[in-house]
């Protein structure tokens, strides 16, 4: 009996096991709650880490491929600048070639006065020649000492080498007088046209400070236009002449009829200021843009219209200079006299001096100055 109650356990030993083995049964439950989610975390962290590893990876090879294309693309650049260097270098050195090439073969001058003139002009020529035009040593003298250049321009026939052409190649070769404007067709109504071949012509051949156009039924006093144009030469932009702003001729049977009158208004319009065609006289920028821009100039019918068409727009100098439109004997003759010569002589209402052979003498002899102004001339 004694052995058996020894053996037993009480009631109340009872109930403090099982609430001590609630209570370690509770902490082993919260335990194993906690460690759960951080095991879990563990896990994301390792799979975070893998992939950003890999994505680590991958931005460092998409970087190494896009450094390699950078690099690819700036020694491309260099090589190309490196190119464009030495074919700048090149194409300087070839354009100040052709530059010195270009100023070597030109000669200087300080004007280049071109005279118009046809080939059944012969007679015309002759009385130019016998007036205020130097001939022989004379005409070269006057190039080579005062840098004034005085030649008779002219084109070719419809059929080169004709006999019109032979008789110039002829007259030249005799008088050595004559600037052959090669591209160029003769005719009345090419006027134009022959102005923009002449102004190229002469700027390829000369780097004058003036490009003077004359008809050859006028009369020049070379000293005074000399000292007239000396005035003007510091300026760009030089467009010297007997200005005008005559009716638009818009009627087919009169003498300068434009057949383009409707691009300058409604009729009784007049033209822009121009020069009259007798003789004017442009500085070197001018005839340079003439001689650039000749394929895109538009020709009028009549070459003085044409010719001030082609400044409109551009930064020009209009200068009107009545001493280079005088009149013929009687009226320039007291100003000869009091040794006010005019630059020009010639009569308005035949737009050239009248019967100009038989009266180029007369007039020479009562207007022309000394045949020594020329020389005496300070330029």
């Amino acid at each position: 009996m004694k052995n058996r109650n020894r053996g037993k356990v009480s009631a109340a030993w009872v109930a403090i096991l099982c609430i001590f083995s609630f209570v370690l049964g509770l902490r082993f439950s919260d335990r194993m709650w906690t460690l759960q989610p951080l095991d879990h975390i563990l896990v994301a962290r390792d799979h975070f880490e893998a992939t950003s590893d890999d994505c680590v990876t991958a931005n460092e090879n998409e970087q190494q491929v896009l450094l390699a294309g950078v690099q690819k693309t700036q020694e491309a650049i260099e090589s190309l600048g490196s190119s464009v260097a030495q074919l700048r270098l090149a194409l300087g050195k070839n354009s100040e070639s052709s530059t010195n090439v270009f100023a070597e073969t030109r000669k200087k001058a300080f004007m280049v006065i071109g005279i118009n003139t046809a080939f059944s002009s012969r007679k015309r020529r002759d009385s130019i020649r016998e007036t205020w035009m130097p001939q022989g040593e004379k005409l070269l003298q006057l190039e080579h000492e005062k840098g004034i250049v005085v030649r008779f321009m002219i084109g070719h026939s419809a059929t080169k080498n004709s006999i019109l052409d032979h008789a110039i190649n002829s007259e030249d070769a005799y008088h050595h007088d004559f600037l052959r404007l090669s591209e160029h067709v003769e005719g009345y109504h090419e006027l134009s046209a022959k102005t923009k071949a002449f102004f190229s012509t002469a700027v390829e051949t000369w780097d004058a400070e003036f490009y003077v156009k004359v008809d050859d039924d006028v009369h020049v006093n070379l000293g005074t236009l000399a000292s007239t144009l000396a005035q003007h030469r510091s300026k760009h932009g030089v467009y010297i002449g007997c200005m005008k702003s005559g009716p638009v001729l818009y009627r087919n049977n009169v003498k300068y009829h434009e057949p383009e009158f409707w691009k300058f208004g409604d009729e009784g319009n007049k033209y822009f200021r121009h020069a009259t065609g007798q003789i004017y006289a442009i500085s070197k920028d001018l005839a340079q843009y003439i001689s650039s821009n000749g394929d895109i100039l538009h020709k009028y019918a009549n070459e003085d219209v044409s010719l001030g068409a082609w400044f409109i727009g551009l930064e020009v100098d209009h200068i009107d200079d009545r001493n280079m439109c005088c009149a013929t004997p009687p009226e320039c003759e007291p100003k000869s006299r009091e040794g006010m010569f005019c630059a020009a002589s010639f009569d308005w209402r035949c737009s050239g001096i009248c019967n100009s052979v038989a009266r180029m003498k007369g007039v020479h002899e009562m207007c022309g100055e000394d045949a020594s102004a020329i020389w005496n001339t300070s330029i």
